[in-house]
């Protein structure tokens, strides 16, 4: 560590402030959560009202005695605040209650350095942590501020300080390069894509609406998936076959939450980008969540700081498995486009219909109708096979085949050039969609 601080541990105090101005007001439940996510043992839960924050310790004096006296009735190693502590206030209160001290954006760090599992997901949560603390290190040496006097310490130097905000500096600049770097993969990766013209559609959503568990139930994968907060870190990226619209590639991306640190959002911007840079995204929502109108608010608010509020939206209420009287539908607008789907990820129900949605709304040019190929574009049949793009098949007199296909305009332009040639060459028939 870069300065002495008391020991963490499990047994925690959770302290929750009242009286605050509304925007900056936290969910005590989520909160509960929170620390639970991050392994603590909670011994005791605060409520404080207070409607003018103290500079020295955020809560008055009064409470910080009170809360000292539990502590130490508790044996609590911990006191968790569901709120932003300035250094000089996580300093003056551990030194007044003689334990650990964080505060919320400390807590949603720790959470991230347990979940990391790739290098890259590792390196973005270093970066936040190196960010949060470089903060903290004001005081962290206080009786080496200084350079000792004396015969033999005098003269120019640098003190522990110094050195510690130095090697800090040069961290964070190694890890930005790294991230830099993996930034560039990940731009050419879109790129090969777009090349491709394989769509990108991203989960997106409130941490712990389901959002894992409903991607594995699209793509048959393994990701983890469990009912806590940020059980998903790292983003992972599946192919996936949709009957009337072909090849997508899905994302499962890191879950939001009020107030989301801003050394998060832009510690992970690497990871995010690949939501800004998506044709389209399934917003996740908790159906049987009480507070999910103020979770939505939440999660475009962060959008909007990744400049993806603006792409095409549908939104997943999922849990349908969870509401009494419900079943899995699609809603529309005025137009007939999808907005919303009810589905449920457990059990699988209304599953097809979000497949529908999704063609639909990605699949607007779809070409239907008869494409007459002469026997020498063999491979091109094949390729309309392996696509599931072809609904039946005849031959005329010619020998040539006459193949009755659905797929995306793209994707028809697509394979047609490969071979050097026009689409109009080969549309025998065109129903109009």
């Amino acid at each position: 560590m870069f300065f002495e601080r008391p020991g963490g541990g499990e047994r925690a105090i959770l302290v929750h402030l009242e009286g605050q101005d509304p925007e900056a007001r936290e969910d005590p439940q989520e909160f509960q959560e929170l620390a639970r996510s991050a392994g603590a043992d909670v011994v005791a839960f605060v409520g404080v009202t207070r409607h003018q924050p103290s500079a020295k310790y955020l809560i008055g004096t009064g409470k910080v005695g009170e809360l000292h006296d539990l502590v130490r009735t508790e044996q609590a190693e911990l006191v968790i605040f569901n709120h932003v502590l300035t250094p000089s206030q996580e300093r003056n209160l551990e030194r007044a209650f003689e334990c650990r001290v964080l505060d919320r954006t400390g807590l949603i760090l720790d959470i991230f350095a347990q979940r990391a599992r790739t290098h890259e997901g590792k390196l973005q949560v270093e970066l936040a942590q190196l960010e949060h603390m470089s903060t903290r290190l004001v005081r962290g040496w206080t009786h080496l501020e200084r350079q000792k006097g004396g015969i033999g310490l005098r003269g120019p130097g640098e003190t522990q300080l110094e050195t510690d905000r130095r090697l800090l500096r040069m961290r964070i600049r190694q890890i930005r390069q790294r991230l830099e770097k993996v930034r560039s993969q990940r731009e050419q990766a879109r790129r090969g894509r777009r090349r491709a013209e394989i769509p990108l559609v991203s989960l997106v959503g409130y941490t712990n609406a389901g959002k894992s568990t409903l991607f594995n139930a699209l793509t048959a994968s393994g990701v983890y998936a469990a009912n806590q907060l940020f059980a998903t870190l790292d983003p992972t990226l599946r192919r996936l076959e949709l009957d009337d619209l072909g090849a997508l590639v899905l994302a499962d991306t890191v879950g939001f939450i009020r107030h989301l640190p801003h050394k998060l959002v832009e510690a992970f911007r690497a990871t995010l980008e690949e939501s800004s840079n998506s044709d389209l995204l399934l917003h996740v929502i908790d159906a049987h969540e009480p507070e999910r109108m103020a979770q939505i608010e939440q999660v475009m608010a962060v959008l909007g700081e990744i400049g993806a509020d603006h792409l095409p939206i549908l939104e997943v209420y999922n849990k349908l498995d969870l509401l009494e009287g419900m079943e899995p539908q699609i809603q529309r607008d005025v137009d007939g486009k999808p907005l919303r789907v009810w589905v449920s990820a457990r059990d699988g129900r209304g599953l097809e219909l979000l497949r529908q949605a999704i063609a639909e709304l990605l699949g607007n040019d779809l070409f239907v109708g008869t494409l007459r190929l002469p026997q020498g574009l063999g491979r091109l049949r094949a390729q309309f096979f392996s696509l599931g793009a072809v609904r039946s098949e005849t031959h005329d007199e010619e020998g040539g085949s006459l193949l009755a296909v659905r797929l995306p305009r793209i994707e028809l332009n697509r394979l047609v050039s490969r071979e050097g040639l026009r689409p109009d060459e080969f549309i025998a028939q065109h129903t109009l969609q």
